[in-house]
């Protein structure tokens, strides 16, 4: 299978809702085809079926055999792309980078760099006993190994 047509199709498809975009496209060696598409507004199962019959129709069965699946992103799946971070603004995140791991909530997301907000308890200055301190974290993407949100029930 050629994977540049493929994600013509694909692209050719999410033109015309800009609201959607592609987060993994693969190919299996059986021509299984996976595509991953999240929107800054999530994603009907309408425009799922769109993409898919977009594709499917403009590939040749009789050519290639091949199987095709388009879905979103599950809820155990890490952000990948800007723009997810910015869909889930003042949602909590769990990042981890190279140094640390931090869970917060995302009160900022631009180009270079998400920023993360949350209470901790620390002791007294004088005194016995803890306080509540507003914590805040800026990390470039760059420094980002995994982020996931977190959903509270």
């Amino acid at each position: 299978m050629d994977q540049k047509k493929i994600k013509d199709l694909v692209d050719e498809a999410l033109e015309l809702n800009k609201s959607l975009f592609l987060i993994n496209l693969v190919i299996s060696e059986n021509n299984k085809i996976q595509v991953t598409v999240d929107g800054d507004n999530g994603v009907p199962l309408s425009e799922c079926i769109r993409i898919s019959r977009n594709v499917e129709h403009n590939l040749d069965r009789e050519e290639e055999d091949f199987s095709l699946e388009v879905t979103t992103p599950d809820i155990a799946h890490p952000l990948t792309e800007k723009r997810q971070y910015i869909k889930n603004i003042n949602r909590i995140l769990k990042v981890k980078t190279a140094e640390e791991s931090f869970e917060g909530t995302l009160t900022n997301a631009d180009e270079d760099k998400i920023v993360l907000q949350w209470k901790a308890r620390e002791p007294k200055l004088i005194g016995k006993g803890k306080v509540t301190v507003e914590k805040t974290a800026t990390i470039e993407y760059k420094d980002i190994k995994e982020a996931k949100v977190k959903i509270v029930f």
